[in-house]
Order: structure tokens, then sequence, then C-alpha cells
């Protein structure tokens, strides 16, 4: 038994049982990794994977139980190349962060500046991508940590802890009427066609949630995954938009105008998402409290340390 076997146990798992997907990504031969994953199972006397001819379909009940002891194994062996990096050069390496279009555009750039400045050798990368693709490269090694609003909550396999509270807002074309009314509610907005977030992005359940509780039903004509595209057809005249209120930035967006509206909607939480059993390097801990001052490295490593019991 070895490392490799094990890497191309778990990447078989990643590829959906394809063994052409999983040997291209390791940059080997098919056969190659057919035979190795054959040594493995004779080794251990049990069969890993159920095969129809030479096509894998499905993972036996052992398999399951060898393949999650794999997944241990490679991110232990990971995490000790982490601490030799740690200790070897503590300001320098690679950070991947996995988060939304409205965090990297909005949120993220004073802090990404900061870090920049402060750890110039650390080669930063920002995925992005939708809650549950971020959520699933955090728990593939692939990013170090996932920065979003939805679903990362919903992963035992992760620890997620909550950065900051923020709301959503109205914007409209200049001269629109709903700039003269004394008090925006939810009736008057459905008065009009909306164009908001796609369900899996920047708080539209609570968007939905708000209007089904009033029984309302609204009329929602386009959606976005991201709030540049939703402003821009507000520009257009082709609706209203209902964005996050970060979304917003008065210097820039001169052709719509903005209305308070976080009363009518719940506000919603932005969390960080890292995985368990995680060795984190000095510098994401520093990103972390940069991003939300509360989450200090001590506050991050009790948090990871309670969750790994």
């Amino acid at each position: 038994m070895n490392l490799q076997q094990l890497r191309y146990l778990n990447e078989i798992s990643r590829r959906g049982l394809n063994i052409s997907e999983a040997a291209d990504a390791l940059y080997t031969s098919q056969p190659g990794v057919s035979k190795q994953i054959k040594l493995l199972e004779e080794e251990l006397g049990i069969e890993i994977f159920v095969r129809n001819g030479k096509r894998i379909t499905a993972i036996t009940e052992p398999g399951k139980a060898i393949l999650e002891i794999a997944q241990r194994m490679l991110l232990d062996t990971e995490n000790l190349k982490q601490v030799g990096a740690e200790f070897r050069s503590q300001d320098s390496g690679t950070l991947t962060v996995a988060t939304t279009h409205t965090q990297a555009r909005y949120a993220l750039p004073p802090m990404v500046k900061l870090f920049i400045k402060r750890y110039p050798k650390v080669k930063l990368n920002l995925h992005q991508g939708s809650p549950t693709q971020l959520a699933q490269q955090v728990l593939s090694g692939e990013a170090d940590i996932a920065i979003a609003t939805e679903s990362l909550s919903l992963y035992d396999e992760l620890v997620t802890l909550p950065c900051y509270e923020w709301n959503h807002c109205v914007i409209v074309p200049p001269k629109h009427p709903l700039l003269a009314e004394k008090k925006l509610t939810l009736e008057k907005i459905a008065q009009y066609p909306i164009i908001t977030y796609d369900f899996a992005f920047s708080g539209r359940g609570k968007i939905n949630a708000a209007f089904e509780a009033r029984r309302i039903t609204p009329n929602i004509v386009l959606t976005a995954i991201d709030a540049d595209v939703i402003k821009t057809y507000v520009e257009l005249g082709l609706g209203i938009g209902i964005v996050a209120h970060m979304a917003f930035i008065p210097g820039r967006d001169r052709h719509i105008r903005m209305i308070e509206a976080g009363y009518l909607f719940q506000p919603s939480t932005t969390r960080v998402a890292i995985r368990k059993n995680e060795y984190l390097r000095g510098y994401t801990y520093h990103f972390i409290e940069l991003f939300a001052p509360h989450l200090t490295r001590e506050v991050v490593a009790k948090a990871l340390h309670l969750q790994n019991r």
C-alpha cells in the first residue's frame, strides 16, 4: 500500500468513478491507475469498487470505509507538508480563497490589498463560483477556505464561522416612482418587474421568504448571479433591482438610485468555511482576521479544535 494508490482511489471518487478522467487529472495512464487499484484491493483482500466489465459502477460498502480513511491519510500528509512549509518559510506560499462574485467584487478588495502588501511572497488565488461549488472546492483541497453567504453551513465536513451580516437594498432608474414613496413596502415593490439574484446566490432565499410571508407573488423577470449584471438591466429600464447593499457604490453607480430596504428582508450572514482537520498556515489565519476582525487566530483555532474532537 502506498500514498499514490490512495491518491488514485480518491481521484476516482472525485471524478464520479470515471477512471479515464482520474488518470488525466493525475497526469498518468488509465491502465496504470486500474493496475494500482487492483493491487490495493488484492493487498486489502476486498473489492473497493463494483465493476461492470472494465467500467466502475459503484463503491462497495467496505470501499466507502477505505475511501474515508484514505482521504484522512491524504489530508494528514498534506498537513505535514504545511507544517514544514510554515516553519521553513512563514511568509511565502499559496493561499486559495473560493468565494462568490459579490464577495470578490465588493467585500474582499480592501482586505486583498492589505494582505498582498503584508505578504508579497504569497500567491493569492481567488476562485469564483456558486456556494455549493465553493464548498466542494474546500472539501477536495482545491481551496484553503471559502467565503459565501449560502450553503456552507450545510456541510458537516466543514467548520463554518460567521463573518458579518448584511442587508439588501432596492435599486431603480432615476425618477422612478418608488423614489417618491415615503416608506417602501413589499406590496409596492411587487407592482414592478423585479431583477434579482439567482436562487443560490447572495441571500436570495431571504428575498423569497419575505414575499412568501406576506403571501405576495413578486414579478421576477430576470435573475443573475452577480449584482453588476442586475444593475446593467436596471439601467436599461427593464425593472427594479434587489441587490446586496454593499453592491451599490454611489460614486460609480451614477445612473441608478438606491432605496434602503433592510427592514423588509431578514439580514444575511456571510461565513468563512474551513475543512475539518485542516492545518492552516499563519498567513491564512491573518487573511481571515483581515476579513472578519473578530475571527482572530485564537478564535478560529479553537473552533477547529472543538469541531475536530
